[in-house]
């Protein structure tokens, strides 16, 4: 059996080897290379979300979001809306983060169905959508919303095509077919 991964063992890593891994109650997921519609997906959606934030909130892919220090859980979320002046304070925790999504691929449906979305409510991060493609190609968009008294989400609602979020987010994204 695996020894568990420190937070200290793992800052001493390479960004290579931490690269497409994802560490979850100290250890190690290696998660499987995302698909190109997957990256493409992520890269328009982070785009929009950075073009519509306000200049105190970035949107970015491929970091990692520490969940919790003991044991270890650190999430790479396909997308991130992170505070600002956050930007060079690392690891990114989740009360820097507003928002994150997930896009589902084979292999993923579980965890980012129902784990990730747990992990990110505890966390206390307040905005989770997950992306899915339907069978036409049209991204499916399902969104929650942190209920902070019992760190669950509620639904926010789903969105098909052209995602029109409201506040914190005036922006109207064309995911189109990808």
């Amino acid at each position: 059996m695996r020894e568990r991964i420190t937070a200290e063992e793992y800052e001493s890593w390479s960004a290579e080897r931490c690269a497409g891994i994802e560490i979850v109650d100290g250890m190690v997921v290696a998660g499987s290379s995302a698909s190109k519609r997957l990256n493409r997906l992520a890269r328009i959606l982070a785009n929009a979300l950075d073009a519509a934030a306000a200049p105190e909130w970035n949107a970015d892919t491929d970091f990692d979001v520490r969940l919790q220090d003991v044991p270890l859980t650190n999430r790479r979320p396909d997308v991130v809306v992170y505070r600002a002046d956050t930007i060079d304070i690392t690891p990114t925790r989740p009360e820097h983060v507003l928002l994150v999504a997930e896009v589902v691929s084979p292999g993923s449906e579980t965890a980012d169905r129902i784990v990730k979305v747990d992990q990110y409510a505890k966390a206390g991060i307040g905005f989770y959508w997950r992306i899915e493609q339907a069978a036409t190609g049209v991204p499916l968009v399902y969104t929650y919303v942190l209920d902070p008294a019992t760190k669950t989400y509620r639904d926010g609602g789903v969105f098909t095509g052209v995602l029109k979020a409201a506040a914190p987010f005036p922006v109207e994204i064309d995911l189109g077919q990808v």
